[in-house]
This record gives C-alpha cells, sequence and structure tokens, in this order.
C-alpha cells in the first residue's frame, strides 16, 4: 500500500470510530462505516496476497477465508446477543450466496476480462462441491422435520445442537483430509511456486502475519460500529430484516474476502480466489453456524438451525449453479456473469419480499 492510501485507510477508520463513539446520525456513521471498510478491507486483500505468497496458494486462501469470517463470526455473535435470530440465519444465508455467486462471480468475471481461460485444480473443485450438498442437506432436513411433523420446541433444539455438533465434525476433518492427510492431491501446481507475473511481495513473512492479523481487527471494529446501525436504517428505509441481514450485513461482513479474491483472480490466482469464496461459504455453513448454535445455547436461548424455504432455495441455487461452473477446473468470464446474474435475480427478489 502506498502513504497516500495508508493516511486514508487510518483516517477512514479514525472517522467511523468518531462518529460511533459520538453517537452521531445513523446514516452518517453508516456512510463513514462503509467507506472504511473499503479501506481496510482492501488492507487485508494486500496483507493476504502477501502471506499467500509464503504459504501457498491453498494456505493462503484458506487463512483469508478464515481472518474474513472472524468479522462475519463477530456480527452474528453480537446480533444473537440481541436476540435477532431471524436476521442471523438471514446474514448466515446471505453470506453463502454472496461469496459463492457475488464474490466468486465477480473474480471470474474479472480475472476472465485477463485471462481467457483459468483453471484450478479440479479435484478440490469436486470435493468443495459435495461438501456444498452436504450443508444444503444439514440444513433443509430440519426445516423438512419441522414443517411435515409435529416435534416440540425442545426437540427442535437438540435436532439443531446435534446437526451442529456433526457439520464442525465434519468441517474439521475436512481440514484434516485436505491440509495433512491429502494435502498433495487437493494442491495447485503454483502452491509454493514464485508469482508467474514476476511480482515478489512488498512485506517479510513476519510482517505479513502483523498487517494481517492488523486489518482482521480493523474489520471486525468497523462492522460492529456498523451493525449498531442497521436497525435505525431498517425502520428509516423500510427495509425488510430479511433483506438488511441477507445482503446489506452479509456484504459488509464479508467486504474482505471480496476484495482479496478479486485481486487473486486478476493476477492468475485463480485457485485462491476460488478457495477465498467457495472456502469462506464452507465455514460458514459447516462452521461459524453450528459455533453460533452453540453459543446462543451457553447464552441461556438455543437458536434453532431451521432456515426458511426462502433461504433454503436461495443456497441451494447458489450451491447448484457454482458447483456446475467449477467442477471443471476451468472458467472464463461469461461464467463469472451468470454467477453474478443470479446473484442478481436473488437480490430482487429478497428485497421485494
Amino acid at each position: 500500500m502506498n502513504k497516500l492510501t495508508s493516511i486514508l485507510l487510518i483516517l477512514t477508520f479514525c472517522l467511523s470510530a468518531a462518529a460511533h463513539f459520538l453517537h452521531l446520525d445513523p446514516l452518517i456513521q453508516f456512510i463513514l462505516s462503509s467507506i472504511a471498510v473499503i479501506f481496510v478491507a482492501a488492507f487485508l486483500g494486500k496483507a493476504t496476497e502477501s502471506v499467500a505468497h509464503y504459504a501457498g496458494e491453498r494456505l493462503g486462501g484458506f487463512l483469508n477465508a478464515t481472518f474474513g469470517n472472524a468479522a462475519e463470526l463477530i456480527i452474528a455473535i453480537f446480533l444473537v446477543r440481541e436476540g435477532l435470530y431471524d436476521m442471523v440465519k438471514a446474514s448466515l444465508t446471505g453470506s453463502i450466496i454472496g461469496n459463492l455467486l457475488l464474490v466468486l462471480g465477480l473474480s471470474i468475471f474479472l480475472g476472465g476480462l485477463k485471462y481467457k481461460t483459468q483453471s484450478f485444480n479440479e479435484s478440490l473443485a469436486g470435493m468443495n462441491g459435495s461438501l456444498m450438498t452436504v450443508a444444503v442437506i444439514a440444513l433443509f432436513v430440519p426445516a423438512v422435520f419441522l414443517n411435515t411433523h409435529t416435534i416440540t420446541e425442545n426437540q427442535t433444539k437438540t435436532l439443531s445442537l446435534l446437526v451442529a455438533g456433526i457439520l464442525i465434525v465434519s468441517y474439521l476433518a475436512w481440514i484434516l483430509f485436505s491440509m495433512i492427510t491429502h494435502k498433495d492431491l487437493l494442491t495447485d501446481y503454483s502452491d509454493g511456486a514464485e508469482p508467474d507475473h514476476g511480482e515478489k511481495p512488498k512485506w517479510s513473512k513476519t510482517r505479513s502475519i502483523i498487517y494481517l492479523i492488523a486489518a482482521t481487527v480493523m474489520v471486525a471494529f468497523v462492522s460492529e460500529w456498523l451493525v449498531g446501525t442497521l436497525e435505525s436504517l431498517t425502520t428509516q428505509f423500510g427495509f425488510s430484516e430479511v433483506f438488511v441481514g441477507a445482503f446489506l450485513v452479509a456484504i459488509i461482513g464479508n467486504a474482505a474476502e471480496h476484495s482479496a479474491a478479486v485481486l487473486l483472480a486478476m493476477k492468475n490466482k485463480i485457485g485462491a480466489a476460488v478457495e477465498i469464496a467457495v472456502g469462506s461459504s464452507l465455514q460458514i455453513a459447516l462452521f461459524v453456524a453450528p459455533i453460533l448454535v452453540f453459543v446462543s445455547f451457553f447464552s441461556g436461548n438455543t437458536m434453532d438451525i431451521v432456515f426458511t424455504t426462502i433461504e433454503l432455495a436461495a443456497i441451494a441455487v447458489a450451491v447448484f449453479i457454482s458447483k456446475s461452473i467449477t467442477q471443471d477446473g476451468s472458467t472464463n468470464w461469461y461464467e463469472g456473469l451468470l454467477l453474478m446474474a443470479v446473484y442478481c435475480i436473488l437480490g430482487v427478489s429478497f428485497f421485494l419480499i
């Protein structure tokens, strides 16, 4: 990052903090926090790119998805503490479809404009698709049982806790499988190699990691400040809680992945971009959502894992089209455009309900 960008990063972050602690008008807080998120996300994207150079594209993408979802998790925990479970589920839905359609679509589209065809590990694409299918099944089953059979509220919460536990174990097993036992099978051919565009990271490994952590902390703070304005904005502009959760909260919480994935794709590192977009969705569905169920349980009021029909349909559509496009391990700009088209269709539908 150049000196001007660094100054703007610090300035917008400080202005956002001042607006929050001085309790300025919610709209002003929202605008300042949104601008701050853009600069902080760009900072996180550069730090992640530098870390990916040293760690390899797969691990670098995994780290970015993890650090990026830290903000999403923090936002959701604050919403859980407020008892806004519907908005939590909507934000989780928005995060999944946003990463699979908007982030992945924009990355493939912009990368495809620069490079005619971009390729990545086909085995990894297949495994990611299978995992997302499992996530859809896990979210679909509780909703079906609740709506077709008479089960009590306590039974629903018990089912939610059991499903959440199974998903967490499945995700931890996936990390073991992909990072240790079958690492070679799922590693991109470019992993660990010098970037083919000849660039070298501007920061050392230690500084890159420090900047990555610092940027994540900044994203978490700005996201928290921004979430504090959403209830007022919902009332002022008449947005539905589902739309706010599925699109505004989700886009804000995933701003870090948006910038990082796009930047990597435009440098012909589509493998890392896919790992960020799809890997982030996997983390949300298999780890973040189940963790929130347990967080709510220990808070004294368990949040069930029963999503609405609309949310399940959106997730299923996103998984289906993204799996279809990525399963051959090759992408082009038109496929990215198709993903973004589906995202726009869902966005309009959520806005009108």
